[in-house]
């Protein structure tokens, strides 16, 4: 059984960081799709941070330069390290991983609890 396990979040002023992590049991997050995502109250969730089988990684342009998605294979635990948060990146963050490349036409299929990050101003 898969499961995602978040952790990290909390309340910053802008300008802050915050690191994210997300442990992963039943799933070995090496060679496959991981990601992070986030959703805002009142907001379509959207994608942050994805990392595809092969290690290619894409940022959603809010984000790029400021966030970066990594991951420490011995602890089989992803993290979203968030320099210069801004409010708008106030939202509850997701982790979510897929076995093999990241499906285009459909959401991931392991997804966290998420994790509240507030950033004020």
């Amino acid at each position: 059984q898969v499961q995602l396990v978040e952790s990290g979040g909390g309340s910053v002023q802008a300008g802050g960081s915050l690191r994210l992590s997300c442990a992963a049991s039943g799933y070995t997050y090496s060679g496959n799709c991981m990601g992070w995502f986030r959703q805002a109250l009142g907001k379509e969730r959207e994608g942050v941070a994805l990392t595809d089988s092969d290690g290619s990684t894409k940022y959603a342009d809010s984000v790029k330069g400021r966030f970066t998605i990594s991951l420490d294979n011995s602890k089989n635990t992803l993290y979203l390290q968030m320099n210069s948060l801004k409010p708008e990146d106030s939202a509850t963050y997701y982790c979510a991983a897929e076995y093999g490349w990241c499906p285009l036409r459909r959401g991931l299929s392991y997804w966290g609890q998420g994790t509240q990050v507030t950033v004020s101003s």
